[in-house]
């Protein structure tokens, strides 16, 4: 889907000669962990760095992004979203690499007229070619408290979990001609924004401005992940848990992701002929639980 470039960051480019430093930054504070990119006093840090609020009004959105860069890991973060009318707006929760032909792993939060459900909008870019769109309901309120959103990315898959309940798996299937994420390292960005031309309904329910500011929050982030350091340094941290190097799904994971592609899934981009009338893309042909 596409992102507002409301700073428009001028990169410059990515050290030839990186490293891999392994970290968890625990519940961090976002004061260290973050760095607020559009929306001024939209995005607010409280309560000593453990609380993050984006807001969104008639005039802008907000946006931070993560102040380290990423190759692989595991990345959690608790959100609670926009509450009430929250049509046309767009909360995310993401991860992106910079520059043309980027890589994107993407979380976001569709909102909708009071009482319809949102919509959970899941995508995976690969040097700047998406078209992987899954959507879902959930099954239960997502701005009525928080819930841990994870996007877990190694060489071999990408997982996306809710409360650890898992949603998505997106497999490397480079071996049969499919690109994947693997070799671009890439930043958490969260944003909220307007979107009401085409995020809910099909753009047919617009933002009703009355009700603004739009409120969503954030708090606990945790990244278990390999941080890049352009400047060479890398040390290890011991006992750190690295499961996520080589994570996927036991059988009990399975049978969570059918439960919730069975009854909540409600677009899957292997399932639309119209949309691919010359054949489908050949990864729908493999197992989308494995």
């Amino acid at each position: 889907m596409p992102q507002p470039d409301y700073s428009n960051p001028k990169y410059g480019a990515f050290a030839l000669t990186i490293a891999c430093l392994i970290v968890a930054a625990f519940a961090g504070s976002f004061y260290d962990e973050m760095d607020i990119t559009f929306g001024d006093e939209r995005a607010k840090i409280l309560n000593g760095g453990q609380d993050l609020y984006l807001s969104l009004d008639q005039y802008s959105g907000s946006g931070f992004q993560s102040k380290n860069e990423y190759l692989f890991g595991r990345f959690d973060m608790q959100l609670k979203l926009v509450p009430d009318n929250s049509a046309g707006t767009v909360t995310t929760f993401y991860l992106s690499s910079q520059g043309t032909g980027r890589d994107e792993i993407d979380f976001e939060f569709l909102g909708n007229s009071t009482g319809n459900p949102y919509t959970i909008h899941t995508n995976v870019y690969s040097h700047g070619k998406g078209d992987k769109e899954q959507q879902f309901h959930l099954w239960f309120d997502p701005t009525a408290a928080f819930h841990t959103y994870c996007i877990l990315w190694n060489s071999q898959r990408i997982i996306f979990y809710i409360d650890d309940i898992p949603l998505r798996v997106f497999n490397n299937h480079e071996a049969i001609g499919v690109p994947f994420p693997k070799s671009q390292p890439m930043k958490v960005y969260s944003s909220l924004w307007n979107a009401d031309d085409w995020a809910t309904q099909g753009g047919r329910v617009k933002t009703d401005w009355t009700k603004a500011p739009f409120t969503a929050s954030y708090r606990k982030f945790n990244a278990n992940a390999n941080k890049v350091s352009p400047d060479s340094k890398s040390k290890s941290l011991e006992n750190e848990n690295q499961a996520w190097r080589t994570q996927g799904l036991d059988a009990a994971g399975r049978n969570r992701i059918r439960w919730v592609q069975n009854k909540y899934m409600i677009y899957n981009y292997c399932n639309d002929y119209s949309r691919f009338p010359n054949g489908l893309p050949v990864e729908c042909t493999r197992s989308r639980f494995l």
